[in-house]
């Protein structure tokens, strides 16, 4: 299946570059390169659009508001030359943040991301049913934690266990969250990040992240901005989470020269 995208790029040299990349990803269709924000509003209105990737910094209407001013936006994926928009971009629940130069491997974990968001989109019931399920699938789950070693999650007709201990973290994907497990693929839930935070046993699974939570018996290193795990993975840590890891996780299990 292809999905349809635009660009929105007020830099020639640089909106030309990513059609060319965008090109040769065969699951996308590119339907529009545009060099600003009003060129791409106008065009949203009249057509239907799965994925836009945008520059933020432009003349006129920059990607933030673009994407703002959209009351059903499709997937979005910002590039930009600055990291400091990131927070408010993952605030509007965007897909991913590039910064540039784009390389081809990273647009093609953006792309990927967005498909499987997408993907996970369309198995989804309709907007009057979402929350009665929703809510539903949350007391279900929660329901089914044990002594915090594992748990359940519902797959077709059958229900999944997962060891507490296999997960590595979990991404929020919208209205439904992906669980990365060691070994196993992901598995996708219809269920928030924040109901999933509430029901999981918080001495594993913390909040590090609007878009993420990590299994902390899988963490490897924390720096200031990430947290590297035991697979490699690096998560993002959002200032706003940063203290509370401090006081939950890092001061009480660092070793100290005195002792009270």
């Amino acid at each position: 299946m292809n999905y349809s995208c635009m660009i929105v790029e007020d830099n020639i040299l640089e909106r030309d570059s990513l059609a060319m990349k965008i090109g040769k990803i065969k699951s996308l269709s590119l339907k529009a390169v545009l060099a600003d924000g009003l060129e791409a509003l106008a065009v949203l209105k009249q057509q239907d659009i799965d994925i836009v990737f945008s520059d933020i910094d432009m003349p006129d209407l920059s990607g933030l508001e673009l994407l703002k001013s959209l009351k059903h936006p499709p997937v979005f994926i910002f590039i930009s030359s600055h990291s400091e928009h990131a927070a408010e971009s993952f605030n509007l629940d965007v897909i991913d943040y590039i910064v540039k130069p784009v390389k081809m491997e990273r647009l093609i974990k953006a792309v990927d991301k967005a498909i499987e968001y997408l993907v996970g989109k369309t198995t989804l019931p309709n907007e009057p049913a979402l929350k009665q399920i929703t809510a539903t699938a949350s007391h279900n789950f929660i329901r089914t934690i044990d002594a915090n070693e594992y748990f359940f999650i519902k797959e077709n007709n059958s229900h999944v266990k997962i060891n507490i201990g296999d997960v590595l973290y979990i991404e929020s994907m919208g209205d439904f969250s992906k669980i990365i497990t060691t070994g196993h693929k992901p598995q996708m839930v219809l269920i928030s990040l924040k109901n999933l935070e509430k029901q999981l046993p918080a001495n594993h699974f913390m909040r590090v992240h609007k878009q993420f939570i990590v299994n902390a018996l899988h963490i490897k290193n924390i720096s200031a901005a990430e947290i590297k795990l035991g697979n490699n993975s690096v998560i993002p840590l959002s200032s706003a989470y940063r203290q509370t890891l401090q006081d939950n996780l890092i001061n009480k299990k660092t070793l100290t020269r005195f002792t009270g």
